[in-house]
């Protein structure tokens, strides 16, 4: 048998038993793709779930952005882009997508930067005690956020408060003050309190992902003398990418989001200082009562947090394509 009729006769389907020619390997039998069609019933009740609660409330707010009206005017007036153009004059709002911004730094530095780092010092160095020391850094994440604002709101106390106590104590009396009635420090008083209870869970976040990195590369490097910001820099970060990824996208949305502990510490006071994007929009819908208004800064929240979730996606999709 020549070389091509060798060829021909194992590519070409054999016959089977009844001398009928069997399907090529690469192709599904009809019922096989029936099944797979039954699997897909299954995710059918979650994605109808979705739709009726996530998707379909935010098409309605986006709808209603466009229109004015009130518990005083049942009936929406259509007003075009007049609710994004009032947000756009809006000194206060700008106030507040700053103050948002702002939030969303200092927690990537805190929560994601300053987490790692913690986390692999305490995976490299304290691998003995690292249980006990990731359960004492995970306490404050389990402090509700509400009952954490009221902590915070009595250690900022100016007479009675214990920072103010404690600069006394140390010699900086000079430096106490209302830390929560000044409109220069209030909302970076909320700053703090946010990240001393969300710093601990993305330091855990950051201990599981470490610990599943090969040890070898470590030692590895200890044999080569690398110091431990080297060993950081170049093997922990690019083996913890897709966790930094998630924890980027899940800060940056949380501190645009973010609205219960400015609620309990300060409801945006000092003279709207601290006012964020989602206490505004509480204020306009619910004192104000500007329900347009409120849905026009509602949908600016939600393109903001998909725009910058978008790009870090594409952003890290990239990065690992060059990996």
């Amino acid at each position: 048998m020549s070389n091509v009729t060798v060829t021909e006769a194992l590519i070409t389907p054999k016959s089977g038993p009844a001398g009928r020619r069997q399907r090529p390997v690469g192709r599904r039998s009809p019922l096989r793709a029936i099944g797979g069609w039954r699997s897909f019933l299954w995710v059918i009740p979650g994605l109808a779930l979705i739709a009726v609660f996530v998707y379909y409330p935010l098409l309605e707010n986006i709808y209603l952005s466009f229109f004015q009206w009130s518990v005083f005017k049942p009936i929406p007036e259509f007003v075009g882009a007049a609710n994004y153009v009032q947000a756009a004059n809006d000194p206060i709002f700008w106030r507040s997508l700053f103050n948002n911004t702002a939030y969303a730094v200092v927690s990537l530095i805190f929560q994601v930067a300053g987490a790692l780092v913690l986390a692999a010092l305490v995976e490299t160095y304290v691998r003995k005690h690292g249980g006990i020391l990731r359960a004492i850094y995970f306490i404050p994440s389990a402090i509700s956020l509400t009952v954490a604002g009221l902590l915070f709101y009595f250690i900022y106390q100016p007479q009675t408060g214990l920072l103010n106590e404690f600069l006394r104590v140390v010699g900086l009396g000079q430096y106490a003050q209302a830390w929560l009635g000044q409109e220069s420090t209030a909302i970076w008083a909320i700053i703090v309190m946010s990240q001393w209870q969300s710093f601990g869970y993305t330091t855990l976040l950051y201990s599981v992902a470490i610990q599943r990195i090969p040890r070898e590369l470590y030692d590895a490097a200890d044999l080569d003398g690398v110091g431990s910001l080297s060993r950081i820099w170049h093997i922990t970060t690019p083996l913890v990418r897709e966790m930094s990824t998630l924890l980027i996208i899940v800060t940056v949305t949380g501190a645009f989001q973010v609205f219960n502990e400015v609620m309990v510490m300060t409801a945006g006071g000092p003279n709207n200082s601290s006012q964020v994007l989602g206490t505004w929009l509480y204020h306009a819908g619910f004192i104000n009562n500007e329900f347009g208004y409120a849905a026009a800064i509602a949908t600016v929240v939600f393109v903001i947090t998909t725009v910058l979730a978008v790009v870090q996606l594409g952003i890290s999709r990239r990065r690992r394509v060059e990996w």
